[in-house]
């Protein structure tokens, strides 16, 4: 049983202790990691700039796309560059005000992208089963609206979590079992009473990744019902085409996040789970603008007109 401590030094920073693997492996693995990275925020502001000059790319789809390739390029940078300084430096030291900002800044990111992948779901579903209302509805108020509640939403609940595991005392011990600062890492970790913030945090995973999760799932249980009773297959695959790319961002990022957070920690190693927290911290991030710019011809067309004109000058 846990025992909570509630006087003590207040803790001024922790150590993360990342993989536990050889110095080969350490550094084949920081190779990988920078590579990650710079393709992840190089390959995202690519496609932030081409949304923001191409005239054809100002919808309600691409307006979301760009703001999901802002947050991952903002939560991908509050987690890798110190991930990659530990494997370089083997410094493993993280300042208790820099945890809490590291951790506040996933947290809202995280949050937010799942509503707005709940919102690109809603933008595919009336442009497919209500495309004549299409232009109505999806108007420039409700994209602006939808966003503003998406982050104002992540914004808060980040902003919660934030301040209370700053209130909190940690006196058992300062080594964090991960390579950032997760939150339910810092809570086991935490010497005083979390219960409540436990609870927070559950309630936090049901609204804000379990249930936009199943909001998205329905939708696309609506889209495929409609492209099935179009009669021309054309017609059927330039349906599907134009939210296959959601989908498989969907699938690996909702998937990859929800795995980690839902299932209990006793249900698989401290590796597996830094294994799991890589995969949607670097690995989904890099893959989002693959995904979005490979299998859209619309931004493929976008892209291959930028690059036909830059070489003219």
């Amino acid at each position: 049983m846990k025992e909570y401590v509630t006087n003590c030094t207040i803790q001024r920073e922790f150590h993360l202790l990342a993989f536990s693997i050889s110095a080969d492996l350490q550094l084949v693995l920081f190779i990988g990691i920078l590579l990650m990275y710079l393709l992840t925020v190089l390959g995202n502001l690519i496609i932030t700039s081409l949304i923001c000059l191409v005239p054809q790319l100002h919808t309600p789809m691409y307006y979301f796309l760009c703001n999901l390739s802002v947050q991952d390029i903002i939560y991908v940078s509050s987690i890798l560059p110190k991930f990659l300084a530990i494997l370089v430096t083997g410094d493993t030291r993280i300042v208790f005000p820099g945890c809490i900002t590291q951790m506040f800044l996933f947290t809202f990111c995280v949050g937010t992208e799942f509503l707005l992948l709940t919102s690109m779901a809603y933008d595919r579903y009336v442009a497919i089963c209500i495309p004549l209302h299409y232009a109505i509805i999806m108007n420039k108020n409700l994209c602006i609206t939808l966003f503003s509640v998406s982050s104002i939403v992540g914004f808060l609940n980040s902003l919660t979590h934030a301040v209370l595991v700053s209130t909190l005392s940690f006196c058992n011990s300062r080594d964090i079992s991960h390579f950032y600062c997760d939150l339910k890492i810092m809570l086991a970790l935490s010497s005083a009473d979390v219960t409540a913030i436990e609870m927070l945090v559950y309630v936090g995973c049901i609204f804000l990744g379990f249930t936009p999760f199943m909001v998205i799932l329905t939708s696309y249980i609506c889209i495929i019902a409609t492209i099935i009773k179009i009669h021309s297959s054309a017609g059927r695959v330039k349906a599907f085409s134009s939210c296959s790319s959601h989908l498989t961002v969907v699938i690996l990022f909702c998937g990859t996040s929800l795995t980690s957070y839902m299932i209990p920690e006793s249900q698989h190693s401290p590796e597996q789970g830094k294994f799991l927290s890589l995969l949607y911290t670097a690995v989904v991030p890099m893959l989002n603008h693959l995904v979005y710019s490979l299998r859209n011809k619309q931004v493929v067309r976008s892209i291959d007109n930028m690059l036909k004109r830059f070489l003219k000058f």
